[in-house]
């Protein structure tokens, strides 16, 4: 194996990508397994519609954490699957706000639990402590760099 293998084997953004890549892998499985046709990104914009009603596309970006234009593909998509509906913000005709329809919401009770049983799979070979500071970590680091992006957008 040569040095430049090593190295990259042990880059954070190589490693990163590889835990996402299996964390991926193992969400579409376990959706797969339960004959439900949802995605990660979906899952996550389901949730975040869940706990913040109401809010435009832009916001929801921001709390999955996606481009506005990629967001806006996943926003389409939900529609189309009736699980979330866009309705003209009454204090901005010119806005939308997004809702979680009730199949949405039936939708998302039912993953919830199979994600929830699938974060610690995603973490094997680590004991419950490792996994809390890796969490810990990762949030730290998340947090860097959003606050990082934000200083070079206002720049």
């Amino acid at each position: 194996m040569s040095d430049l293998e090593l190295e990259i084997d042990t880059q954070p953004a190589t490693l990163i990508r590889r835990l996402n890549q299996i964390a991926v892998a193992r969400f579409t499985s376990t959706m797969s397994a339960a004959q439900l046709d949802l995605t990660p990104v979906q899952y996550a914009a389901l949730a975040a519609l869940k706990a913040h009603p109401g809010v435009d596309q832009a916001t929801l970006a921001t709390h999955v954490g996606y481009d506005r234009a990629t967001l806006g593909k996943v926003v389409e998509r939900l529609e189309a699957k009736t699980l979330l509906i866009r309705e003209v913000d009454p204090r901005d005709r010119r806005a939308r706000c997004l809702r979680i329809t009730q199949n949405g919401a039936q939708l998302l009770s039912k993953v919830h639990p199979l994600v929830e049983a699938l974060q610690p799979r995603i973490l094997d070979g680590l004991t419950a402590a490792e996994r809390k500071e890796l969490i810990r970590l990762l949030e730290k680091a998340t947090r860097a760099q959003f606050s990082v992006s934000r200083e070079t957008e206002q720049a």
